[in-house]
């Protein structure tokens, strides 16, 4: 397809709203946004912005660590690390000059079922942006001297968090623990045994397999033109070849039922780490709203029934919230907080009851005004950056949603009554006795204490893995 004819094919496809953020009375309408399909399956959506002479840029490539090869959890993840440092003519300490001359910037990461580029820079530097992130997913480097560094720090961050403050490690054992056998179980991050067998071969497999035009989705938000725009990213993007390997995909993962324990013993430790979670809810689950206005009372903000007994009445522990992992497919929803060693059976109890509090009576119809007020009024500034925007715009792209998501989340969000709440409640947060409960802590101090949670398996914090190894 030539440039005209993509050219032709936008103005048939785009897709027009209100020029700019609005607010009106249902609240906040997304910007104009105008879309089209490159010749390589390329997905890109463009929104002309010009209060600032800024122009956000932001790449999803569909797949994420789901294309991780077996045993080598964190491939997309090193990956990710790695096309930073050089890509193009650029080493990577010419890479990084040229983002800095400018006052730009480019980063990168992994998610479970996606990578993504995100860059911002004046808009009249556009063109040097654009040629930044072409050769960063089209021409990286992949360096084996920067792997090795790579890769070093990556398993040096594990260890360190496993010695100081696990707490940035506990989704991984939770998930590991509760979605084993199901990809979602698999560390974005990786484990310290899973990175030790990645090689760079891995890296460069990854990206011929799992990275390539037909996976992208292209969101560019700021100052400039759409039609010279898209014009500049088809000749860009738009020869660029398809990913050589299948999408992944991923089964819906069953719910856990009654109760397990994972103990991962830290000897010497003064607190324990818990995480107890169940299968939750996927990004388009249709009551997403209504779930996310039971969990602002619930365990999703400062004065939440979690956090006021965990925290503020009991002085358990610093702070305790819930949340939804949401993906295309049902992550986790689960309760964390941590707590004196002495205190862990009174601080999990606490937290069990308080689910179950949840379940046995709901919200009041104060509780359910006050969320629908937060969430009413914490949604504007989500969505209000040009870079914000464009992930806004990726994210729903990626999901096959429409705009109406953000357009009638006010709608939706006022519209949610008791009836929705209870009905909420008993289908998408899981009763007190149907849990996985993972505990980082000293087990020679709280083993016997934890049994009543259920059967116990214990590993020990310095294996290497995030799960006990399967024989």
């Amino acid at each position: 397809m030539t440039c005209l004819a993509a050219l032709r094919a936008f103005a048939l496809t785009c897709v027009l709203l209100p020029a700019a953020l609005a607010f009106g009375a249902d609240g906040v309408k997304l910007p104009e946004f105008r879309s089209a399909t490159l010749p390589n399956g390329e997905v890109v959506a463009l929104v002309e912005k010009r209060d600032t002479p800024l122009v956000s840029m932001n790449v999803t490539v569909r797949g994420g660590g789901l294309g991780d090869p077996p045993g080598r959890d964190g491939t997309a993840s090193l990956y990710t690390d790695l096309i930073q440092k050089g890509a193009g003519n650029r080493n990577a300490a010419q890479f990084a000059e040229a983002i800095e001359n400018v006052g730009g910037s480019l980063s990168a990461g992994a998610g479970t079922e996606s990578i993504g580029v995100g860059a911002s820079f004046m808009s009249r530097d556009v063109d040097l942006m654009l040629e930044l992130v072409a050769d960063v997913l089209q021409r990286p480097r992949l360096d084996d001297a920067e792997f090795e560094k790579a890769r070093t720090l990556a398993v040096q961050s594990i260890v360190a968090a496993k010695d100081s403050d696990p707490r940035a490690l506990m989704n991984s054992y939770g998930d590991a623990w509760l979605f084993r056998g199901h990809p979602y179980g698999r560390s974005v991050g990786g484990s310290e045994a899973s990175l030790a067998a990645v090689t760079l071969d891995d890296i460069r497999r990854y990206y011929a397999g799992q990275v390539g035009g037909d996976r992208l989705i292209i969101t560019v938000v700021g100052d400039f033109d759409s039609a010279t725009m898209l014009q500049k990213l088809e000749r860009s993007f738009g020869n660029w070849r398809k990913a050589a390997a299948p999408l992944p995909s991923v089964p819906s993962p069953a719910r856990a039922m009654g109760r397990s324990v994972l103990l991962v013993d830290k000897p010497g430790a003064t607190q324990t780490y818990f995480w107890l979670g169940n299968v939750g809810a996927s990004r388009t689950d249709p009551a997403r709203t209504t779930q996310s206005v039971v969990n602002t009372v619930f365990g999703g903000r400062f004065t939440s029934m979690l956090n006021t007994e965990l925290r503020i009445k009991s002085g358990l522990t610093y702070g305790a919230n819930a949340s939804f992992s949401r993906s295309s497919q049902p992550g986790s929803f689960h309760i964390a907080s941590y707590t004196e060693t002495g205190k862990t059976t009174q601080a999990i109890d606490m937290a069990l009851e308080t689910l179950a509090r949840l379940h046995r009576d709901g919200l009041d119809a104060d509780q359910l005004k006050s969320s629908q007020s937060y969430m009413l009024g914490q949604f504007p500034p989500s969505i209000e950056t040009n870079g914000q925007i464009a992930a806004r715009l990726a994210d729903l792209l990626f999901h096959g949603l429409g705009p109406e998501d953000v357009d009638e989340f006010a709608a939706r969000v006022t519209k949610v009554d008791s009836a929705a709440v209870r009905s909420t409640i008993e289908r998408s947060f899981p009763q007190a006795d149907n849990l996985v409960v993972v505990l980082i802590g000293d087990a020679a101090k709280i083993r016997d204490a934890v049994k009543k949670y259920g059967p116990v398996t214990e590993m020990k914090v310095t294996d290497p893995r995030f799960v006990p190894e399967t024989k």
